[in-house]
């Protein structure tokens, strides 16, 4: 366990780093612009995001460490590593696209393209480590929850759709 715990703390903390960067486009604007938007009944109280994504980047950190923890040099574990990367930047990206460009159709499909990536990359994590496929689900509920949420924005400020 020692020995692999190590990739665990790498991934972690690489998880957490992009959280905590993406979150400098999200402070730009979340007191700003982000309350200026309609927003449907069921979105969350502002407060309740930093805690929710601190939990999951640490579940996929943990996860991507059970998987790199499998050997690298495997290609199963290189392919389930690289969806890995590639969603945590569509996941980062989004905060990007969303608070700091206000973009928020744009921000649907990273979004939407973050869903599908992540969906991927559980199935890729279930070949190498069930374990690791099993820590993405929250992540993966909440960015479908939170797909809705940009959906129903983006129709109740830019279709003049009511939700």
């Amino acid at each position: 366990m020692t020995k692999k715990l190590p990739r665990i703390l790498i991934t972690v903390a690489i998880c957490l780093l992009i959280g905590f960067l993406s979150s400098f486009a999200t402070r730009s604007s979340v007191d700003t612009w982000y309350p200026t938007l309609n927003k449907p009944s069921f979105n969350p109280p502002n407060w309740i995001f930093a805690p929710v994504w601190t939990v999951l980047y640490v579940l996929m950190g943990i996860a991507a460490g059970i998987v790199w923890n499998r050997g690298f040099y495997h290609k199963w574990v290189k392919t389930a590593i690289y969806h890995f990367g590639f969603q945590l930047v569509l996941n980062g990206m989004w905060s990007i696209v969303f608070f700091g460009m206000q973009k928020v159709f744009w921000a649907l499909v990273v979004i939407i393209a973050l869903l599908v990536l992540l969906l991927f990359t559980i199935k890729w994590f279930r070949v190498v480590d069930k374990r690791a496929a099993w820590l993405l689900y929250p992540y993966v509920a909440w960015v479908g929850f939170a797909t809705v949420l940009n959906f129903s924005i983006w129709q109740l400020n830019y279709l003049g759709v009511r939700c």
